[in-house]
């Protein structure tokens, strides 16, 4: 690959700080938006989440934002389960392609900023 394409390819993705999720509680049905730092952690409920990166489309191409986050669950004494029940990128544009399937909740990404 030329040097040329690299650079075009690195820039139809900005990289963002800070990502805004929904999270659905389906017993109770209640929605809320959830404000994250890349790389710090936070629980919603019984989950913990860590957003590891998230980026975006400029203006001046399709849109879509994408964050790499990874999930685990949280017992009732607030200990953190070693294993992670969902590790991957999730698709603001295609929630479905990559969900959390979580018996209570439903996690998806809504922005990614730079601020």
């Amino acid at each position: 690959m030329l040097a040329s394409q690299a650079f075009a390819d690195e820039s139809r993705w900005l990289q963002g700080k800070h990502v805004e999720l929904q999270a659905l509680d389906k017993i109770t049905a209640r929605i809320a938006t959830i404000e994250a730092e890349v790389g710090m952690p936070l629980q919603y409920g019984s989950l913990q989440i860590t957003v590891h990166g998230c980026t975006y489309r400029p203006p001046t191409l399709p849109p879509e934002i994408a964050a790499f986050m990874e999930v685990r669950t949280v017992d009732h004494n607030d200990v953190v389960a070693d294993e992670a029940i969902f590790s991957g990128w999730m698709f603001a544009s295609s929630p479905a392609v990559n969900a959390l399937e979580h018996p209570v909740y439903d996690v998806t990404v809504l922005a990614c900023r730079k601020d």
